[in-house]
């Protein structure tokens, strides 16, 4: 089955939960922080304005993007889990390899 969204929606596959705290605590389902980023897998044709013009949605099929935490709606697919969100939720797009916050706060210099 294939999922498709409408208009300004983005369909994303959330990364995967951490199962281990840095100092190596295993974690159980309900201590696990829900993802904040995830993978776009499907784009809508972007938002429809007033005057009949389509803006086009900024993301694409296979950027990493960042998202706030209480957004979107949780669904699943043939066993797969997405999160499907509106454009305006997406906080940004992650691009090249740079260590977490969390990793750089720790890090010595």
């Amino acid at each position: 089955m294939k999922l498709q969204p409408l208009h300004d929606r983005i369909v994303v596959e959330p990364a995967s939960q951490e199962e281990k705290t840095a100092g190596g605590i295993i974690l159980p389902d309900s201590a696990k922080e829900k993802p904040l980023k995830g993978t776009v897998v499907a784009v809508g044709p972007g938002k429809t304005l007033d005057s009949g013009k389509t803006v086009p949605v900024e993301v694409k099929v296979g950027d990493t993007i960042l998202y706030g935490k209480y957004s979107g709606t949780e669904v699943t697919v043939s066993g797969s889990d997405y999160v499907i969100l509106r454009s305006d939720d997406v906080l940004g797009i992650v691009t090249g390899t740079t260590a977490t916050k969390k990793e750089k706060v720790g890090a010595k210099k």
